[in-house]
């Protein structure tokens, strides 16, 4: 038997939830979930509470978004070559976006 694993308020998860997504939004998925520097687990139950979802700038958060942003670059060449931008693309933009925005530093810390 596995030990007893608790979440950091002393509760012990011991319920198991389980859904089927398509490997699009699997993808999807992952990519947010690379990007937000939690574990899936913590992802999912965050947004499932409606709570907001803050990255923590660190090396992992780092190295997702240089790989998204190559991964973007490549497709946005892709694009300027004549073929058609995906729904997809154009989240992953607006989501790296809003997470570039969020590392801004504050003016008035400067």
């Amino acid at each position: 038997m596995s030990l007893k694993v608790h979440d950091g308020q002393g509760r012990w998860r011991s319920k198991t939830v389980a859904f089927r997504i398509s490997p699009e939004e699997d993808e999807q998925l992952e990519t947010v979930v690379r990007l937000s520097g939690l574990t899936k687990q913590d992802y999912i139950i965050r947004r499932l509470q409606c709570r907001d979802v803050i990255v923590q700038g660190n090396p992992r958060v780092y190295k997702a978004l240089r790989n998204e942003l190559a991964a973007l670059r490549t497709e946005l060449q892709r694009i300027a070559s004549g073929n058609t931008v995906s729904d997809d693309l154009l989240d992953n933009i607006e989501l790296i976006a809003v997470i570039m925005g969020g590392m801004k530093e504050d003016e008035n810390d400067i």
